[in-house]
């Protein structure tokens, strides 16, 4: 039996289809949940984000153009959600990913990709590549929205350029330009946490 896309999914859920929402929630609530903690670097609001985007789309499924793609826009309204909770809680070139940053702790070079691969899932009992990981999030999680948001869509999830420009609705140019900017402003931040640790580390010994 040929598996449903999403779009016949939400077609199938319009009709009356009892499970048909419930399958798109459960094939796409991994990635959106994790698109979303990377946004918020809070789990309790990644779920509440997750649960208020479903139901966005529950309450706008008749909305939706049967034409388009459905995933570009579940991470459209997972974005919206995701900027309101951070609203809220602040009330209280190319794809540049392969460019060198200086600085990698050992008077070397590394690169953008090589930072943000260290966040991915290793040896637990690691503990300087744990450090690394952390590090890695802190920085990213202090990059303003609009430069965090298109960073986690283009690296995290390797979402092309067109994707990403529907998902956050600006020209592809527009998201290539913040790209860029993105990598820069994550590049001169790291490199201002890693020379603010070797100061402290010289004025401890």
């Amino acid at each position: 039996m040929k598996t449903p896309t999403d779009e016949q999914l939400l077609v199938d859920h319009l009709s009356g289809r009892p499970d048909a929402f419930e399958l798109l929630v459960r094939r796409h609530s991994p990635e959106l949940y994790r698109f979303v903690l990377r946004f918020t670097n809070n789990s309790v609001a990644a779920d509440d984000v997750l649960q208020e985007t479903f139901l966005q789309v529950h309450m706008s499924a008749a909305t939706f153009d049967a034409g388009r793609r459905l995933k570009p826009w579940l991470f459209s309204v997972a974005a919206n959600k995701a900027r309101d909770w951070l609203r809220k809680r602040s009330r209280r070139g190319e794809l540049p990913l392969d460019a060198q940053i200086d600085g990698d702790g050992d008077g070397g070079t590394v690169t953008f990709s090589a930072l943000l691969a260290s966040d991915a899932p290793e040896d637990p009992g690691d503990l300087q590549a744990d450090e690394k990981r952390k590090l890695v999030r802190s920085v990213v999680e202090q990059l303003p929205a609009a430069l965090r948001e298109v960073l986690v869509l283009a690296y995290y999830h390797k979402l092309p350029y067109k994707q990403i420009a529907e998902i956050l609705h600006a020209p592809v140019g527009t998201i290539k330009s913040r790209l860029h900017t993105a990598v820069g402003s994550f590049g001169k931040a790291y490199r201002d946490v890693l020379q603010a640790a070797e100061l402290d580390g010289g004025e401890n010994e």
